[in-house]
């Protein structure tokens, strides 16, 4: 690997990066620093280049984010064995969710993710005419919304049941599992009627796609780098930053802390220039996805995936208390 990168020195040392659920990386110390070396799974050369080329005009005005490195051949991305690698300056930094944020820093996190979002629309007009003149990736392109269907869920929290139930010997993660998922399904029952509805579609534009605390690197009180665009696309703006609130300020029994929302939900208001109600109309839709959700649960007992159970606890409880407390978090939002 390191062949190709001609500046980056011998290597000493490459340990796995414990964070992560979508890619692999790894810490590689050479002879001439540390590097953040990631493995990409999903292989797509066109995909990453865009990515790279985003995040590369993103750090011109002034956005926190660590570009790749490029190769000897000018390249940000190295194939080997037909498999995308991707080399970064290791950022020294911390993870912190909002349990550890102040109100002030609440408010520059809401500042600085309303700050990409303007950012993005601005660097992507702008992408290199090489990636754009041939048919563009689907996931480059607004989706469709479509609000999740009562009656599939209620099929897959059958089938979940099913599995949770059948475990054995059975822990006290089956035990809750089976616990959540039928309160989830009394609770969905009583507000099936609530379904979005189909209608004028929400406001779209280019964001990150996974923003969350384990893509923010801080260093002190301050944001040094927004990492992992692997998602990078269409979408509407106003849902990922819900999305983000939902992760960032949740606690561990699932209450949101609503001062920290309001702080953050009006500082994002102000540097993207959303109004109140595309924040409110994307509080509904949000939380009907939420309600309708089981995707933990789905890569444990489908996939025999467990890399999310610790997140379970408080994302199931999320659910039930924004259902009972949902016109307090639509006021911290758009309030």
């Amino acid at each position: 690997m390191l062949s190709r990168y001609r500046a980056a020195g011998e290597p000493l040392s490459c340990a796995p990066v414990a964070q992560g659920l979508l890619n692999r990386g790894y810490r590689l110390t050479t002879t001439r620093g540390a590097y953040f070396l990631k493995h990409h799974l999903d292989g797509d050369h066109r995909a990453i280049t865009r990515q790279h080329g985003a995040t590369q005009r993103l750090q011109t005005l002034g956005v926190p984010v660590a570009p790749p490195v490029e190769n000897a051949d000018g390249d940000t991305v190295t194939v080997i064995g037909g498999r995308c690698y991707a080399l970064h300056p290791w950022i020294e930094g911390r993870h912190r969710g909002g349990t550890q944020l102040e109100r002030v820093e609440s408010q520059r996190l809401g500042t600085l993710l309303g700050i990409v979002h303007v950012r993005l629309d601005q660097v992507m007009d702008a992408e290199p005419a090489s990636l754009t003149s041939d048919s563009p990736e689907p996931a480059a392109g607004p989706e469709p919304v479509v609000s999740p269907e009562p009656a599939d869920t209620f099929a897959l929290i059958d089938d979940l049941l099913e599995l949770a139930r059948a475990r054995s010997p059975r822990d006290d993660f089956d035990r809750l599992a089976e616990r959540r998922l039928v309160e989830r399904r009394a609770l969905l029952a009583r507000n099936v009627h609530h379904r979005p509805p189909p209608g004028a579609e929400p406001a779209t534009g280019w964001v990150h796609g996974d923003f969350h605390p384990l893509n923010v690197l801080y260093r002190g009180a301050e944001p040094v780098a927004i990492v992992d665009w692997d998602r990078l696309s269409v979408q509407p703006r106003a849902e990922e930053t819900v999305r983000a609130a939902a992760i960032f300020f949740v606690g561990p029994t699932g209450e949101l802390d609503l001062p920290k929302v309001r702080a953050y939900a009006r500082a994002y208001r102000r540097a993207s220039g959303t109004d109140a109600s595309e924040l409110a109309a994307a509080v509904y839709r949000v939380w009907w996805e939420r309600l309708n959700d089981f995707w933990i649960l789905r890569w444990r007992y489908q996939l025999d995936d467990r890399r999310a159970d610790p997140q379970f606890a408080a994302v199931s409880a999320l659910a039930v208390w924004w259902t009972r407390e949902y016109e307090a978090v639509c006021e911290a939002f758009a309030g």
